[in-house]
């Protein structure tokens, strides 16, 4: 009979076990990285593009044509496209974030020879009809022209900007932008970054070898190679700016607060994210306690760490209510101070430690989870004891260890401090 009076006993994850990848090419030398889990008759097929030939005179290509791609080639229209993909109970979409630009077929196997022919026709046909260009601007006009008006949202915005200029990472946006979008552009874009020597396959699932003689018939061949030059930022950190955008009738206030740090590639990368989870990485943290918990300021605070393939950067979000905001930046850098002087105790750092590892293995649900976690360490040319060493660094960080890492990242003389709202 289990006694709910007593608490189960507590086991510290020790190792964690992870799905590698096969490594094959098709014939035109695309590389396919197969996570196999045979188990259910599904699998996920990512074709993964970098975002390239990067144009401060035409900030949205890369955008336009993640958003636009499926919407017509010659031999089918948006709409037909959309039915063929399911009436066999499959999945298409498509994702731009800041480094690369993804498509996603999900599908039965059973169906992998209807299917994967409508997306080879999108990937290398894909026309990009002018009435399909003239409501994205017209959509993408009206929701810029909402979310301006969203104090976070234009917070993250401004934050990005002042921390990575004009960019792809940081570029303002504007409603001019969407006007200057020419069907031109986005069909030279189009034909330079969606082509064989600029992709990487990945697949999750069941995926055998017919799958894959049916993936590389219809990709490994006739498929024109680009003319790609891929995006290459560099970045300084810059002495502390402060940016304020009153808003007199405003009811909140949003904080951005933040930093250039280090990305997934760098030795103190876990380190740093064992920091920002005392801190504000979760909702134990710090940040919560006090600000949320304590002075009831915020329905919510947390902070991250991003890493791009440019760059890395650490940040702090919250929206509070505006007569508060002053109090509330004064009470977060308070809460980075004490990191940086006192160590953090042993009861926390027990609290945090385990919360990390249980996240850890609990992310690990699905093959297409562990085919995540192979995308976060293969495109900063990392294997997987990068995953090794977290798990060590995470049972073995000390106080002081994490002490040492606030002084040298959390120098708030280099912070980059938004606030949208009233002051």
């Amino acid at each position: 009979m289990l006694n709910r009076q007593v608490a189960p006993d507590f086991k510290q994850v020790s190792t964690i076990n992870f799905i590698q990848p096969t490594h094959r090419t098709l014939s035109n030398n695309v590389p396919v990285y197969t996570i196999y889990s045979g188990e259910q008759d599904l699998v996920r097929i990512e074709f993964i593009f970098n975002n390239v030939n990067w144009n401060v005179e035409k900030p949205l290509q890369a955008i336009a044509v993640s958003s636009l791609i499926n919407n017509g080639t010659t031999k089918f229209s948006a709409k037909e496209i959309a039915e063929k993909i399911d009436f066999y109970g499959a999945f298409f979409q498509t994702e731009y974030v800041q480094d690369q630009s993804t498509v996603t077929l999900y599908t039965l196997n059973k169906h992998l020879a209807a299917v994967l022919p409508i997306v080879k026709n999108v990937l290398t046909d894909s026309q990009f009809p002018q009435e399909e260009i003239d409501l994205y601007i017209q959509n993408q006009k009206q929701k810029l022209q909402v979310n301006l008006k969203k104090n976070d949202m234009l917070a993250r915005k401004e934050f990005a900007h002042a921390l990575f200029g004009d960019t792809a990472y940081g570029v303002d946006i504007q409603a001019n932008h969407y006007d200057g979008l020419q069907r031109d552009d986005l069909t030279s874009y189009f034909k330079a970054a969606y082509a064989p020597d600029n992709c990487t396959i990945i697949v999750s699932g069941k995926f055998e070898d017919t799958s894959f003689e049916l993936l590389n018939n219809g990709f490994g061949r006739d498929w024109e190679p680009g003319n790609a030059k891929k995006n290459d930022f560099s970045f300084s950190i810059a002495p502390k700016a402060v940016i304020y955008k009153e808003r007199p009738d405003a009811l909140q206030s949003a904080i951005r607060i933040g930093k250039l740090a280090v990305n997934r590639a760098h030795e103190d990368f876990p380190g740093l994210q064992i920091l920002n989870t005392v801190l504000g990485g979760y909702f134990g943290s710090r940040l919560m306690n006090n600000i949320r918990e304590d002075k009831g300021y915020t329905y919510g605070i947390g902070s991250g760490i991003s890493s791009l393939q440019g760059a890395g950067y650490l940040f702090i979000a919250t929206e509070v209510g505006a007569e508060v905001c002053a109090a509330a930046l004064i009470e977060i850098y308070k809460e980075i101070e004490i990191l940086k002087s006192e160590l953090v105790g042993n009861e926390e750092l027990t609290l945090v430690k385990n919360y990390m590892l249980g996240s850890m293995l609990g992310s690990l649900e699905n093959v297409f989870s562990h085919a995540d976690k192979f995308k976060n360490i293969h495109f900063f040319g990392l294997g997987y004891d990068y995953y090794q060493n977290y798990i060590a660094k995470v049972k073995a960080i000390t106080a002081e260890d994490i002490q040492a890492l606030a002084n040298k990242y959390l120098n708030t003389e280099d912070f980059t401090e938004v606030v949208v709202g009233k002051k």
